[in-house]
C-alpha cells in the first residue's frame, strides 16, 4: 500500500498543490531559462554568453574586483567561475592580474573593451525590459523579491552545513 503525503499539520494536501505549475522551483526554473533564451540573440554579437555579462555587470559596479570576491558577489566557486575569467580575458573584456600586495590574489579588471561595453549593456537592458513586458517599478519589485528568497534560501543551506 502506498503512503500519501500529509502536510505539516497532518492533513492531506490538496492534489493541485503538487501540479508543476503551482511549484515556486519550477517557475523560476522556468523563468531563468526563458531570460537565458532572451539574452542569448543580445550577446551573441559581443561574443558573451550569460555568465560572461554577470561577470561584466559586477565589474562595472566595483571593478578591480579579486576573483574570491566577485565568486561570492555572483555566488559561483572557483571552478566555475575560472573558465569564465579565462574566456573573457582571451575575448578582451577583462585582465587577470596578481594582487601586488598579496600575490596569492588575482585581481579581474576591465580592459576598454570592457568599460564600452557597459554603454551597449544599456541597450539590452531596455530589450530585455520589453521582452519582460513590466514596467520598471514592477522588474524592480520582482527583483527584491527574488533577492530575499535567495538570501532565506542560502541562509537556510549555511544553518544546515553548520
Amino acid at each position: 500500500m502506498t503512503r500519501k503525503p500529509h502536510t505539516a499539520d497532518g492533513q492531506m494536501p490538496d492534489d493541485g498543490m503538487l501540479f508543476l505549475d503551482r511549484q515556486l522551483c519550477f517557475a523560476i526554473y522556468s523563468a531563468a531559462h526563458a531570460f537565458n533564451r532572451t539574452y542569448k540573440p543580445l550577446l551573441d554579437p559581443y561574443g558573451l554568453t550569460y555568465p560572461q555579462y554577470l561577470v561584466l555587470l559586477s565589474l562595472w559596479q566595483d571593478d578591480g574586483r579579486s576573483v574570491k570576491s566577485l565568486g561570492d558577489a555572483l555566488h559561483l566557486d572557483s571552478g566555475t567561475l575560472s573558465p569564465l575569467l579565462k574566456r573573457l580575458e582571451a575575448s578582451g573584456y577583462i585582465e587577470r592580474t596578481r594582487d601586488r600586495a598579496d600575490e596569492r590574489q588575482v585581481l579581474i579588471t576591465l580592459t576598454r573593451k570592457g568599460k564600452d561595453m557597459r554603454q551597449e549593456a544599456k541597450a539590452i537592458l531596455k530589450e530585455i525590459g520589453k521582452a519582460a513586458g513590466c514596467s520598471a517599478d514592477e522588474l524592480d519589485g520582482l527583483s527584491a523579491s527574488l533577492r530575499d528568497l535567495a538570501g532565506n534560501l542560502r541562509n537556510l543551506q549555511k544553518l544546515a552545513d553548520d
